[in-house]
């Protein structure tokens, strides 16, 4: 009689494969573009008929809607993360002047279409998921980072505040559904322009009610 010792090798877990990763992403990238032009709600079958994919592949991927719109947030909103730790690292690289550097930011934000997470995030989808919430978290606390070293180098006006900046490029950047909107694409960068002039110091005028600070968007956000 044979008599086994020990334990069990551990099974080893397969790594998604190549094309599998790049249908996924293809699926995601896909997913945005859609949600931008045609709100949250575009049939899942045209979005993979854009990715190039099968029905099969997409629903393997993402079984629900929520499960795409979440992995399209976390995308969006990791990717503008990067973008202000990007800017961060410059000023203190001495690589940009401070305001320069959160201009580029602004900009980038606007092409990640980091508006397009609003109309997305509707009664029914958890926000509080712990994976969000940090990556959340993450990037506030990156565009608060930009934000100090703008006002520390007196090239931010003093009365404006983060949560003012965050408001301002989810409402230029914010899209509005259908397909008669898309030409107001080209209009985003060039109003985003006129609101940056505005936040440049010194200020040309006083600014009504107080600063909007990271807490109160995130009472409007439970409140909606």
């Amino acid at each position: 009689m044979t008599i086994e010792t020990g334990t069990a090798p551990a099974r080893r877990v397969p790594r998604p494969r190549a094309d599998a990763l790049r249908n996924r992403e293809r699926i995601v990238t896909a997913a945005r573009e859609m949600f931008v032009e045609f709100g949250p709600q575009v049939p899942l079958d045209e979005i993979a008929r854009r990715a190039g994919v099968g029905n099969a592949t997409l629903y393997r991927n993402f079984p629900e809607r929520n499960d795409l719109i979440h992995e399209v947030v976390l995308s969006v909103t990791s990717r503008t993360t990067d973008l202000a730790d990007e800017a961060i690292a410059a000023v203190d690289a001495a690589e940009a002047d401070a305001f320069d550097a959160l201009r580029r930011f602004v900009h980038g934000a606007a092409d990640e279409r980091i508006g397009a997470l609003c109309p997305m995030l509707d009664g029914t989808f958890d926000m509080d998921q712990p994976e969000l919430e940090a990556e959340r978290k993450r990037l506030e606390a990156a565009v608060q980072g930009l934000v100090d070293r703008a006002h520390r180098a007196g090239r931010l006006r003093p009365d404006a505040g983060v949560g003012d900046l965050l408001v301002a490029v989810s409402q230029l950047t914010r899209p509005l559904p259908g397909t008669a909107c898309l030409n107001m694409d080209r209009f985003v960068h060039r109003h985003l322009q006129l609101f940056l002039d505005g936040l440049e110091a010194p200020a040309r005028s006083e600014l009504p009610g107080s600063a909007a600070t990271l807490e109160d968007l995130r009472g409007d956000s439970h409140e909606s």
